[in-house]
């Protein structure tokens, strides 16, 4: 199976630029992507022209054509206990339903370096956040969405030289408080994934376990590269990696995910499953543009049943 036939690029591609955007920004990109009310609801990250970065909201009636809010929908508090951490940006949300609550995980970036902010939202109208839950530095954490086990589960990636930029996993009761961490997928040497992995859109529930959409990257002469890859985790048990794809799925190829901001990059930070058995995979071109393709979901799943590598 060729990687381009996997994921089928959008045609109208990007489907969310900054002209998009009705209030001054440098880029729209990374965003979190959910259905609500059957409507598809988009929490982008836009570089302000000052450098640092806000969260927008855009809506669509068919996950292609959307429509920026004229306001932000969460940016860095000033007051509070999330003031001294938010200082300097909110970043790269990720949406996860339980229940009636829509759980929101994005970075928060300070002097102190980066943490994750947890907030919630039923509306997509207001927003409360609840609180800071990891320490510096932690970026990318995914909630699954549902208990397993009467837990609240969530794939996680901290900076570490030690054990580099490797997907975790970790449990809570309460949102708040983690723990129970555990190692589950390292990058792999000399593969398209050696430099550094993390979690990307949040995992998708099928029949056979948890599809895991993560990022990971290649250093190359000219610089690195970011490529969508996918895992396979356990139904009753998301710590038992069931595969993970030896392949990537998509690569930057189109313009402007090979030019922008941050060159050679596609960013997923959301995925909509759709009830043909397909899923709209969301990513962010070169940190400047958003886009969309499609993949069918079973083909995705056999990539990590029937192609593995190891995931340790």
């Amino acid at each position: 199976m060729m990687n381009d036939k996997i994921v089928t690029r959008y045609k109208g591609n990007p489907i969310l630029t900054k002209d998009n955007v009705p209030y001054p920004v440098a880029t729209v990109h990374n965003a979190g992507v959910v259905k609500y009310q059957n409507k598809y609801i988009m929490l982008f990250r836009s570089h302000l022209l000052n450098g640092r970065s806000i969260i927008g909201i855009a809506r669509s009636d068919d996950g292609y054509n959307f429509k920026v809010k004229p306001e932000p929908f969460l940016v860095p508090s000033s007051v509070s206990k999330f003031g001294e951490y938010e200082e300097y940006s909110v970043e790269d949300l990720r949406i996860s339903k339980i229940d009636t609550d829509f759980l929101l995980t994005y970075s928060a970036y300070s002097r102190h370096g980066v943490r994750i902010g947890l907030a919630k939202t039923k509306d997509f109208e207001t927003v409360e956040k609840i609180a800071l839950i990891t320490q510096a530095d932690s970026r990318n954490v995914v909630i699954f969405p549902e208990k397993i086990k009467g837990q609240y589960v969530r794939l996680d990636r901290p900076h570490s030289e030690i054990s580099k930029w490797s997907i975790w996993i970790s449990y809570s009761l309460d949102l708040v408080h983690w723990g129970n961490s555990k190692l589950l997928i390292k990058p792999e040497p000399y593969h398209w994934d050696e430099m550094k992995i993390g979690p990307g859109a949040t995992p998708i529930k099928t029949d056979k376990g948890w599809l895991n959409i993560y990022h990971g990257v290649f250093n190359t002469m000219s610089g690195a590269v970011y490529r969508l890859g996918v895992a396979l985790h356990d139904l009753n048990d998301p710590s038992i990696i069931i595969g993970v794809s030896d392949q990537w799925i998509l690569q930057p190829e189109d313009p402007w995910e090979i030019t922008g901001y941050v060159s050679n990059v596609v960013f997923t930070c959301g995925a909509v499953q759709e009830d043909n058995g397909s899923v709209k995979i969301y990513w962010g071109g070169a940190d400047t543009v958003m886009c969309v393709g499609e993949a069918n979901i079973n083909k995705l799943v056999s990539l990590c049943i029937n192609n593995p590598r190891k995931p340790l």
